[in-house]
């Protein structure tokens, strides 16, 4: 799959009501520190581009890992000719031909219809260069720096400053730093400026044609001035040619044939997701050394640095997927993932910079377990432990960081309900307890592994048996009255009881249980999947976007559109009736995901769905971060090639996979019958060959106890 043939626009028609992904369509290098996309309008907040908007405000230098989280360290250039009524970007955008426009993953070009200029942006991983070709007399570049800024002029074809812009962070003098070079002298421009909402514009007279250059830094000016001077290095071509050939490193990790053209072109579009975040947040200072701008003690700190990623939604997918095709990369994060708790004293939740302190849950532990179960970065682990212990035990008195009601819970076992998302904090800390029990079993820490390996238990006290769903409880133990299975938020995140009642991930087996058996249990998912999408937004008191997003669907409670629900259809693998998944899973790979705008059936969230889908796509799905096992789903593609990151490959066969195929018959590996129901990972590091022979009818079989997927109850 070459680049050019991705179209970044899939997944970006959104607003503020309704989800088709919440993507933009970033430009840059794989993990870039600053990615570029079209601004298209400046009055929808965090919705600055639509795919079907025709105006063209500029090319957005954006830090926005979720319109949700917001923006920070932007600035805009825009290429104008002639003279402007007013300096405002509403007198200065343009129309342009979006259906003639080009979004790739490495290069954005634009025309615009009332200038008659065409530009080309082509990012690199600490700057970027501009190219812009005017037809027109007077031509100009407009540089719109919104917040507090500087700007210098040092000489007619060179200007630097800073910008100071952000959503959240702990410096609130967290700056960008910017250091420009143009390829003609501009005029017109004051030697220095300063203030608030600067909109300058430099000016190049009648020069046709004009190469900008641009370099940032989180640190100093000056190492602004170095990535300008050592990574926006060669012609516009040059520099495109080694951005492709970083983007065809990554998406040629995995080669797929399909049935259908349009189900390889959504995989390749979701591979190149996968690859953008979390975003590089590391420099290399004049000594050569690499450094980060840590935001808690506003300075400098050694070592490597990753931002922009929610744990809350990426562990179930984005370093899984890692662990078999990237693990290099993934160790350096856990490296930058451990300096950031060096920074700020826990371990990071959501980072954009820094510590935002969304979502329940402390998910970061399902990365650090799944990459101790897989032998990753062991030599990091012993810290991890550390850090992990830290927030399962200490209560921070800033919301933001660690274990929200960590006192309470350890205290009753539960998270009482008089916290806000009570239920789901109890879900997630149980499981997170499994995490350090795998750190510590990792490490050699057995009392310790013992301890959490109990305490990860935790679930079955707010199991309400008489339901058959997870419930608020008081700190008397007395269950929150009133229950609907229905209503979402005040208990839950993001969902109801149905969304919510499931994640337990250490012990599926020991849920089933708790249901009262597997018969009890196989009907619990029947009334699950087969019921309509209603809902109760009482907790709320407002239909949220994830609501309307689950309600637009015909899959029952089963919303695909958000991560509590992305293990549900292997929910059945735990009963032994793995023939209930696989039509399950065909069906929602091609009817929730295309290869249009509307792409996405909800956010995507940094990979996190991307990452869903080819894991689903490929025939298997790594259910519970922490135990090693890929549970075995049912595969979208024909064949599938994956260049592992120790060298070996792995080869996969479905067949010809057509629509009408909804059952897996037999699996095969190497040759031989496949019995269990998931893969290991060692076994899938090892190569070979993996087939799938599917076919029209179910193929129900009985299972042994060592076929079942990883669970504590065995």
């Amino acid at each position: 799959m070459h680049t050019q043939m991705i179209d970044t626009r899939f997944g970006t028609a959104n607003q503020y009501s309704f989800s088709h992904g919440n993507c933009l369509p970033y430009t840059g290098v794989p993990f870039g520190m600053n990615y570029f996309a079209p601004q298209t309008t400046d009055q929808k907040g965090s919705w600055w581009f639509h795919p079907e908007d025709r105006t063209f405000q500029g090319y957005r230098l954006t830090h926005q890992p979720s319109p949700w989280m917001g923006d920070y360290s932007r600035l805009l250039l825009t290429p104008v000719s002639g003279t402007l009524s007013e300096m405002t970007l509403g007198a200065a955008q343009s129309s342009y031909r979006p259906e003639e426009a080009t979004f790739e993953p490495t290069q954005l070009v634009i025309t615009q219809l009332r200038y008659q200029a065409t530009s080309r942006l082509i990012p690199t991983m600490y700057g970027a260069a501009l190219e812009v070709n005017y037809r027109q007399q007077d031509n100009g570049l407009l540089l719109q720096l919104p917040g507090r800024y500087e700007l210098t002029i040092t000489d007619e074809t060179h200007a630097e400053g800073w910008v100071i812009n952000f959503s959240g962070c702990e410096d609130p003098d967290f700056k960008m730093y910017f250091a420009l070079s143009f390829d003609a002298p501009i005029t017109n421009v004051p030697a220095t400026l300063t203030g608030e909402d600067g909109l300058i514009r430099f000016d190049f007279g009648t020069v046709k044609k004009v190469i900008t250059k641009l370099g940032t830094s989180f640190i100093d000016q000056a190492t602004a001035q170095a990535n300008l001077a050592n990574d926006v290095v060669g012609t516009p071509a040059e520099l495109l040619t080694a951005s492709r050939q970083q983007w065809q490193n990554y998406l040629g990790r995995i080669n797929v044939t399909t049935h259908n053209p349009a189900h390889r072109e959504t995989f390749y579009h979701n591979l190149y997701r996968c690859f953008l975040f979390p975003q590089t947040f590391y420099e290399t200072n004049a000594a050569g050394e690499i450094v980060h701008y840590d935001t808690v003690s506003r300075s400098s700190k050694p070592g490597v640095l990753y931002t922009n990623n929610g744990f809350w939604d990426t562990f179930r997918t984005v370093y899984p997927l890692y662990s078999l095709i990237a693990q290099d990369k993934f160790g350096e994060m856990l490296e930058g993932f451990l300096n950031s708790y060096e920074d700020a004293g826990f371990l990071p939740k959501w980072l954009s910079p820094d510590e935002r302190g969304l979502m329940p849950g402390t998910l970061i532990d399902g990365v650090i377990a799944d990459a101790a179960a897989k032998g990753i970065r062991l030599d990091l682990m012993p810290r991890f432990l550390e850090a992990m212990k830290k927030s399962a035990t200490i209560q921070s008195d800033n919301p933001n960081y660690g274990r929200r009601g960590t006192t309470d819970y350890l205290k009753y076992g539960y998270v009482p309900l008089d916290h806000h998302e009570s239920v789901n904090h109890t879900l997630d800390y149980a499981y997170s307890d499994y995490c350090i029990s795998k750190v510590a079993e990792v490490v050699g820490d057995e009392e310790t592994a013992a301890y959490y390996r109990k305490q990860s238990l935790n679930y079955r006290n707010i199991f309400d048996p008489e339901t058959g769903f997870m419930r608020a409880k008081d700190k008397n133990g007395a269950f929150r009255p009133d229950f609907s299975p229905i209503r979402w938020g005040l208990d839950y995140a993001e969902g109801s009881a149905w969304q919510s009642s499931f994640s337990v991930f250490q012990d599926f087996r020991g849920l089933v249980n708790a249901h009262g058996g597997k018969a009890q249990f196989e009907a619990k998912l029947a009334e699950l999947f087969n019921m309509e999408p209603i809902f109760d937004t009482a907790g709320y008191g407002m239909e949220i976007h994830e609501i309307s997003e689950m309600a637009a669907i015909e899959f029952g409670q089963f919303a695909i559109s958000n991560q509590p629900s992305f293990h549900y259809p292997y929910l059945s693998s735990y009963i032994g009736k793995p023939e209930m998944t696989q039509p399950l899973i065909k069906q929602t790979l091609q009817e929730c995901f295309s290869t249009s705008f509307n792409g996405y059936p909800g956010d995507e969230d940094n990979g996190t769905t991307a990452a869903w889908y080819i894991f689903n796509s490929l025939g298997f799905y790594p259910v519970t971060s922490g135990s090693g096992e890929y549970v075995i789903g049912m595969p979208l593609v024909e064949s599938a090639t994956l260049h592992l990151s120790n060298g070996n490959t792995l080869a996969i066969d479905c067949g010809h996979n057509q629509p009408q195929q909804l059952f897996i018959h037999e699996v095969s590996r190497n040759d031989h019958k496949h019995t269990a129901m998931f893969f290991t990972h060692e076994d899938l590091l090892a190569g070979g060959e993996i087939a799938f022979h599917l076919g029209l009818v179910p193929a129900p079989r009985e299972y042994r106890d060592e076929d079942y997927p990883f669970s504590l109850t065995k």
